[in-house]
């Protein structure tokens, strides 16, 4: 009996012993999880008070989320998201601040004037999507990126759209993109210097003139103007006063262009006493000179 008594004693204390060991080896290992989660913080480039408002927002936006599941398993996603909103409104988190990025040549007034419809509103009731689709139709913009940025900043990055060119029509000249967009309506002071389209139909065949002209590359920085003509073919009008008519057809425009950009290498046309050259009739190029005659026109004409 006493034996047994002995045992019972031994094994108590081992049991004791061990408990004790695990209880060392936790502290232990808490601390240096502690000490690790000092260190890290101590690294990170925050604040204490940037730490607490991440906290609380991570702490608020789990319960928000955790209120929405609740409330849409409940089969009430409305009242959901109206009590979502009132509980991020009432922490604080509504927009206070609209910041708007990548405006240089448009108007940003524009912007702010449709995003500032959202200030004063719950973070979560902020309709991203309709808002980025509403700053799209805004003649500039060519795409829109719309955060939300806790706990109050709404955050717009606009992407803008190149001007290209200048469109000239009966009571005003456009300025538009390359494809053809038209963005807002200038002067004739900043219009100089840029190319100009003229014609009916001319500002939605602005791409197709941009590959044109991309054929001879030497020649486009010398194109100062393009007429559309009928719908069906360009004239060109360079920086020297002269003008150049192109066939119909893409390819066909193309290789006229071509062939008249390795002629002017050769012999120097542009800048000379020639006023217009006319290509509509390949392979033969006509060149009118000043005060030409019927006569003088057909002994201008020369075989490509």
């Amino acid at each position: 009996m006493a034996q047994q008594i002995r045992r019972s004693s031994t094994t108590g204390v081992r049991r004791s012993a061990k408990t004790q060991s695990r209880a060392v080896s936790a502290r232990k290992a808490a601390g240096q999880a502690s000490g690790f989660i000092d260190w890290l913080m101590g690294h990170l480039p925050f604040t204490e008070e940037q730490w607490s408002r991440i906290w609380l927002a991570i702490i608020i936006g789990g319960a928000v989320g955790l209120a929405l599941i609740i409330a849409s398993l409940a089969g009430l996603p409305a009242l959901a998201r109206a009590q979502v909103a009132k509980i991020a409104a009432d922490a604080g988190f509504e927009v206070r601040h609209v910041r708007v990025t990548g405006t240089k040549r448009m108007d940003e007034r524009l912007v702010y004037a449709r995003a500032l419809a959202q200030q004063s509103r719950a973070m979560p009731e902020v309709d991203v999507a309709a808002l980025r689709a509403e700053l799209k139709t805004l003649p500039w913009v060519k795409d829109a990126r719309v955060s939300l940025q806790l706990p109050h900043t709404l955050a717009i990055d606009i992407v803008e759209r190149t001007p290209h060119a200048v469109l000239e029509k009966p009571d005003r000249l456009v300025l538009i993109d390359a494809g053809g967009v038209e963005l807002e309506t200038i002067s004739a002071a900043k219009a100089k210097g840029m190319l100009r389209l003229v014609g009916p139909g001319a500002g939605r065949q602005a791409g197709r003139l941009e590959t044109l002209l991309a054929a001879a590359p030497a020649l486009a920085p010398q194109v100062e103007a393009a007429e559309w003509v009928g719908n069906r073919r360009w004239n060109l009008t360079f920086k020297t006063g002269q003008l150049l008519a192109l066939p119909e057809g893409e390819t066909e425009a193309a290789t006229a262009l071509v062939k008249f950009a390795r002629l002017d290498g050769q012999n120097r046309l542009l800048g000379g006493k020639v006023l217009a050259f006319d290509m509509r009739s390949p392979p033969r190029l006509y060149m009118r000179l000043p005060d030409d005659s019927g006569a003088a026109a057909k002994a201008a004409g020369g075989s490509l």
